[in-house]
């Protein structure tokens, strides 16, 4: 039996490895050096950027634990991210909610019917990628549900977003369109998958990799929305190379974790052209006399649509931010 003196030596050895499931109390880690698997806690308190945050811990995390008792590990250090994607916590609306990190890519899956599209919230997860520079793919899934109206609508958000430097896919899980090339964009990469529930998107990474068997879940005839079939985000092995980082069904998405200036320049169309606004990198492009972006509005150079999400957004960081100064928390 080990004495106190090896125990006490043996938890002051640090072990690196990277969380691969995240349950909300415990922390499932992936040792660096011999693969093995290690349920984990967290010890003390962790920040992002003074910010406080629902879950300190995300999946992607390099982290260094010591372990305990009956071979369990405490989180003593969360190594320097590389990015990070992050959202207003749903539950508690002051806080910030760690969807994932050291990511390569993110993959969100929309589509046009079965739930109906909701073109807002594409540009609302842009604004949890753009900050940190991750490069985002748009996956409109349920193609082989399409008709004329739905196909026009597909190549209409096609138009919006590859001019602005997104990849847009068009994908059937149930008819294998854009499998091949959803297969070659995953190759050796870590991508986070996100959607709202009901999109499909554990059937299309069940037709890319079916030995995962990634839970999948109905459309409410009631509702007409999906229904949650994600609690937890959780790294898989993909046998092609490179990992898939699921994460829970998003309803809606709010930002209390950015300003009101942050918000136009992640809008990446907008920020190109602020150079020529007369105020410059501080014009939120709304009223501002000799606005570049509403001049390129005129001329229906950028989306009008994309414009009107802006505004919402716009709208809501400010009010949140107005609330926040003047009541007592």
């Amino acid at each position: 039996m080990p004495t106190p003196q090896l125990l006490k030596f043996i938890k002051n050895i640090l072990i690196q490895g990277t969380v691969i499931k995240s349950t909300g109390s415990w922390y499932i880690v992936r040792r660096t050096d011999t693969q093995a698997i290690v349920q984990c806690r967290i010890v003390g308190k962790f920040r992002l950027e003074n910010m406080v945050l629902t879950n300190p811990v995300a999946v992607g995390d390099i982290v260094q634990f010591a372990i305990e008792s009956e071979g369990k590990g405490m989180i003593k250090k969360i190594m320097p991210r590389t990015n990070y994607v992050a959202r207003q916590s749903p539950r508690r609306k002051h806080d910030v909610h760690l969807l994932a990190s050291n990511i390569d890519q993110a993959l969100l899956f929309v589509t046009i019917v079965e739930p109906s599209l909701k073109q807002g919230f594409i540009d609302r997860f842009l604004l949890t990628t753009e900050p940190q520079e991750i490069p985002t793919i748009i996956g409109f899934n349920k193609a082989d549900l399409y008709d004329a109206d739905d196909k026009a609508i597909y190549e209409n958000m096609k138009a919006i977003y590859e001019k602005i430097g997104y990849t847009v896919l068009l994908i059937s899980a149930t008819e294998g369109v854009g499998l091949d090339a959803l297969t070659t964009l995953l190759t050796n990469k870590i991508t986070m998958i996100s959607g709202q529930s009901g999109v499909g998107k554990s059937s299309v990474v069940n037709g890319i990799q079916p030995e995962m068997t990634l839970k999948t879940g109905d459309i409410s005839d009631y509702s007409g929305k999906g229904q949650h079939t994600t609690t937890f985000a959780e790294m898989h092995p993909l046998s092609f190379g490179g990992y898939l980082i699921d994460t829970p069904g998003i309803k809606t998405l709010a930002f209390n974790n950015l300003e009101p200036i942050q918000v136009a320049h992640n809008f990446r169309e907008f920020f190109a052209l602020s150079d020529d606004c007369r105020f410059g990198g501080t014009c939120l492009h709304r009223n501002e006399p000799n606005c570049a972006v509403l001049a390129a509005l005129e001329r229906e150079e950028i989306s009008a649509i994309r414009y009107e999400n802006y505004l919402q957004i716009l709208e809501e960081v400010e009010d949140q931010n107005y609330w926040e100064r003047h009541t007592d928390v």
